[in-house]
């Protein structure tokens, strides 16, 4: 018998991840994902690597986020968080790559909160098809004549509103958002950042604090938001979301299982490659599986909510 010659580091770095990925490959092939929460140009990355990304993670179908336009103003920090603060695109960026990839891609609708024609730019992209106004990332305050107006454009075009809320940048007050959920019970929010993560914790004090690593009392707003209000609820993307399922991995167990109906896959993450270490996306899908109660409740926190909320067919 010949032998063969040892693998080279290279080819076994190789072989590990093509085997590391089939599991998921596999089941992705049958078991459809929803990503309720990706942005173009994010991070500078180019649309194919989008495209190959979503592709690696599995994703069958994913909504596109536009950044509103670029203006110096408070509610962009003086142009700073322009592009939300990611270099993110903006409405045609998306409608673009969702006209390049019907059925994989569709997309959302956004402007700057505060501006005069948010409305009407908004609304020009709503009736382009997009399904969602979003993502809603200003400095204005949660419940402030410019997110009441929001709100009127969504129920006007039945469509969902994602907000992120970060303390003392971007939707401010959170605490009173509970005003808004009540003044627009026919319009459904989705919570995302950090600000919302934080706050499934009943012992959450100091709102300075973004990524909090310590366990978990139920019953904070933002749970208190998705057990209350039928129109709340919860985008589990970005490192806010993955730090929220794996701090306390016994409490995540029974949120999931409380608020299964409530809360939606998506990954926000600006990976240029989609599979290893550094993808938060895949680790979020990773820790649905790993901790959601059952493999029903699986699903609808991958795909079948989502699939509801947008009425995709």
């Amino acid at each position: 018998m010949i032998s063969k010659p040892p693998l080279s580091r290279r080819e076994f770095l190789g072989s590990v991840a093509f085997l590391a990925a089939a599991p998921l490959a596999s089941a992705v092939e049958a078991e459809p994902i929803i990503d309720i929460h990706q942005h173009t140009n994010y991070s500078d990355r180019t649309d194919q690597q989008l495209l190959a990304h979503q592709r690696a993670m599995g994703i069958t179908t994913t909504i596109l986020l536009p950044a509103g336009r670029p203006v110096t103003r408070p509610s962009t920090h003086e142009g700073k968080s322009n592009g939300l603060a990611a270099k993110t695109g903006g409405n045609e960026t998306v409608r673009a790559m969702a006209a390049a990839h019907p059925g994989e891609f569709v997309f959302g609708a956004n402007e700057v909160a505060d501006l005069p024609e948010a409305r009407a730019e908004i609304e020009k992209y709503l009736k382009l098809g997009g399904k969602i106004i979003g993502e809603q990332k200003f400095s204005v305050e949660c419940d402030s004549p410019h997110i009441h107006e929001i709100a009127r454009l969504a129920q006007d075009h039945n469509v969902p509103v994602l907000l992120h809320f970060q303390h003392g940048t971007y939707n401010l007050g959170f605490e009173r958002f509970h005003k808004v959920l009540e003044k627009f019970p026919r319009v459904n929010f989705i919570g995302h950042a950090q600000t919302w993560w934080a706050n499934i914790d009943k012992d959450h004090g100091d709102q300075n604090v973004l990524y909090p690593k310590t366990k978990v009392t139920a019953g904070g707003i933002t749970d208190r938001y998705l057990r209350d209000y039928p129109n709340m609820f919860g985008d589990m993307s970005a490192g806010s979301g993955l730090n929220a399922l794996i701090r306390d991995e016994e409490h995540t167990r029974a949120f999931l299982g409380r608020h299964q109906e409530k809360l939606l896959y998506g990954s926000d993450c600006n990976d240029t490659i989609g599979r290893g270490l550094g993808c938060q996306g895949a680790q979020t899908i990773a820790a649905i599986r790993r901790l959601a109660p059952t493999k029903a409740i699986e699903r609808k926190l991958l795909f079948e909510n989502s699939k509801k909320l947008f009425r995709f067919n």
